[in-house]
């Protein structure tokens, strides 16, 4: 169970939490940054997710009980401004940098300042180049899952001009129109649960974000000098970064490569135990 250092904490929203995993707050420098955890009983290392844009931990809360059965302590957090993780005010709260640094807190909270083995999802992968940059004796291995090398112009500039007008709440309400004004009785548990995140997320957090995602420059060399062993793994349909960007990446790299059947971008959710066999394969490597 984990320990003293961090409390539990209520579920955010209403989608069950399977067996084996704790909601725990993680005292971070910015504020509490919301956990999911699954202990591993002798486990062969610590594993830690960092979602994606408009995502939170939950997005592995079905997941992490899959690598903790194969012997990984498991973690997911929602970076901050994500759900209920502690949201500053300001875009420059939300700086690529910024979020690289709570990665690499977090890291050392969990583990007592061993190494971790990192998994950073699409933008989430951009955050955990940026933090294995900057401190690469704080981790084992990074795995960039459906991420890039870089951003583009004009990519997100939709959500930026959506959320300037009506906040993080109006990406949900001009996506999902049939779910405006409806109680959640009448929506699906999924439903109700990604308009609850949409609503609690920080409208900063997701400018920022989209400027990321726009603007990220290519840190493929920076990050092979780290000397940290990476894999690139994505979903065989994946379409958030062009597939021949990520391969080409992986190359440049010399890292592990993985495609994983059946797996669009969120493979975890698409095609949960081909993920955790992708994962665990390369993560069993590391020495």
């Amino acid at each position: 169970m984990t320990g003293a250092l961090f409390s539990p904490i209520p579920a955010f929203g209403a989608l069950p939490i399977p067996d084996g995993v704790e909601v725990v707050g993680i005292p971070a420098a910015v504020g509490t940054l919301t956990a999911l955890h699954a202990p591993a009983r002798d486990a062969r290392g610590t594993v830690l997710f960092v979602p994606g844009f408009t995502g939170s931990k939950e997005d592995f809360r079905t997941f992490l009980p899959l690598l903790a059965a194969q012997g990984w302590d498991v973690w997911a957090y929602s970076q901050r401004g994500q759900a209920d993780s502690a949201a500053p005010s300001g875009i420059d709260s939300y700086r690529l940098d910024t979020l690289a640094a709570d990665t690499v807190e977090v890291a050392r909270l969990i583990a007592d300042g061993r190494p971790v083995h990192l998994i950073g999802h699409s933008l989430g992968g951009v955050v955990g180049r940026e933090a294995i940059i900057a401190a690469p004796e704080a981790f084992a291995s990074y795995t960039m899952l459906c991420s890039g090398p870089t951003g583009w112009p004009g990519r997100h500039q939709e959500t930026t001009d959506t959320v300037t007008a009506s906040g993080s709440i109006g990406m949900w309400n001009r996506d999902n129109p049939h779910t405006v004004g409806q109680p959640d009785s009448a929506l699906t548990a999924d439903e109700a649960f990604l308009r609850l995140r949409a609503e609690r997320t920080s409208s900063e957090n997701l400018l920022a974000g989209a400027e990321i995602l726009r603007a990220d420059h290519d840190t493929t060399d920076a990050l092979r000098a780290s000397g940290v062993p990476v894999l690139v793994a994505h979903g065989e349909f994946d379409d958030a970064w062009p597939i021949p960007m990520q391969q080409h990446m992986a190359e440049r790299l010399g890292a592990s490569y993985a495609v994983i059947p059946g797996g669009h971008h969120s493979p975890q959710l698409e095609a949960p135990e081909a993920t955790a066999s992708a994962l665990d394969a390369f993560l069993s490597t590391i020495h």
